[in-house]
């Protein structure tokens, strides 16, 4: 069997694809796993990384309202179409799964142009317009989110890789904070944007960092490739990095989270049972706000608007948290049954259904 897994850009992206693939292989060992990406993409690095093939076809944004970008659309679609024809017609994949994005939409057009089986996951609440479009048209839709009104839908969950999934943060914690340079009992709070990073969240938790300190409170705080941090020295710790690879590790180090409410990391923080604060990013569709609803609802999350996220909310807010080891254990036991933890064997099966089916 042959697979072409389209998906890229952010983490949000990526993340699902790798979990799916890795899901696929352990289902079938002998399956040929091929990823499309983008040339500017997180997939140039975190795919190569895990041992996969990528494959590259220029991105094709789709604008959300009427500009000049949306007249260049077709244009750029019928290249990328035509690059992924080519690739297609080169590795011969039996299905085509497509995870929304700027991607993906070329790999959707290309797959009916062959005929060929087209699965799509979609990872938001609210779908983007790659996925709206690929849904009239693909043989099986998953999603991570009961709610996410998309045409044939099934809920499925969103994929996460093993090593969180199967994560005990207890066990780890000792390792994790080791790994960051962090101390092994002071309450620690971490911080992250996402792949991309977030100003908002750098610039309200560092402008805290005093507060935080004088509290006890060390903080791990991932800034992001282009982010920076400055936070004033207190004597406690506060590590700053760009970058993470060992997701696993900064889930186990947190006793709580600030960070955005894209998909994974609202699945990832609820599936290992982090207690979050969870501050949606203010553009897009409003989809970061409702892939959080139901955690926040449940208990085991706080909800902030971006605009209200200042260092006086961090200092108000945080430290009283974090140090409250119960409030901390009833917001985990809330937030751990909520989400599947097997939605990557769950849409890998899917996968190798639909490749069965063959081409329609």
């Amino acid at each position: 069997m042959r697979v072409l897994l389209a998906g890229g850009g952010t983490a949000g992206h990526t993340s699902p694809l790798l979990a799916t693939a890795d899901a696929l292989r352990r289902l079938d060992p002998t399956v040929e796993i091929t990823c499309l990406g983008t040339p500017r993409g997180l997939e140039n690095k975190v795919v190569p990384a895990a041992g996969y093939p990528l494959e590259l076809i220029p991105p094709v944004p789709l604008p959300r309202r009427p500009n000049a970008d949306l007249l260049r659309v077709p244009t750029r679609l019928r290249g990328a179409v035509k690059q992924t024809l080519a690739i297609i017609d080169r590795i011969q994949p039996d299905v085509i799964v497509g995870y929304g994005g700027y991607v993906s939409m070329p790999a959707y057009l290309a797959a009916r142009r062959r005929r060929l089986p087209l699965v799509i996951h979609e990872q938001n609440t609210l779908p983007g317009l790659a996925n709206k479009a690929g849904a009239r048209v693909a043989t099986r839709v998953a999603v991570s989110f009961p709610d996410t009104e998309l045409r044939n839908a099934e809920y499925v969950g969103l994929p996460i890789r093993r090593m969180i999934s199967q994560l005990d943060r207890a066990a780890s914690r000792a390792e994790a904070r080791a790994f960051f340079g962090l101390d092994p009992d002071l309450p620690t709070l971490v911080v992250t944007g996402g792949s991309q990073g977030a100003r908002r969240l750098n610039q309200a938790v560092s402008g805290a960092s005093a507060a935080l300190g004088s509290a006890g409170v060390q903080v791990l705080h991932v800034v992001g490739p282009q982010g920076e941090a400055t936070p004033t020295a207190t004597g406690t710790p506060y590590v700053v990095v760009d970058f993470v690879e060992r997701m696993d590790l900064l889930l186990a180090a947190a006793d709580l989270m600030v960070c955005r409410s894209g998909a994974s990391s609202v699945v990832e923080a609820a599936a290992t049972g982090v207690p979050a604060i969870f501050v949606p990013l203010p553009i897009g569709n409003g989809e970061q706000a409702r892939n959080a609803g139901a955690v926040v609802e449940a208990g085991g999350a706080l909800l902030v608007d971006d605009a209200d996220l200042t260092p006086d909310w961090v200092a108000d807010t945080v430290p009283g948290l974090v140090t409250d080891p119960e409030r901390l254990a009833a917001m985990s036991a809330a937030a751990s049954g909520l989400v599947p933890r097997d939605a990557d064997d769950t849409l890998a099966a899917i996968v190798v259904e639909t490749a069965a089916g063959g081409r329609w």
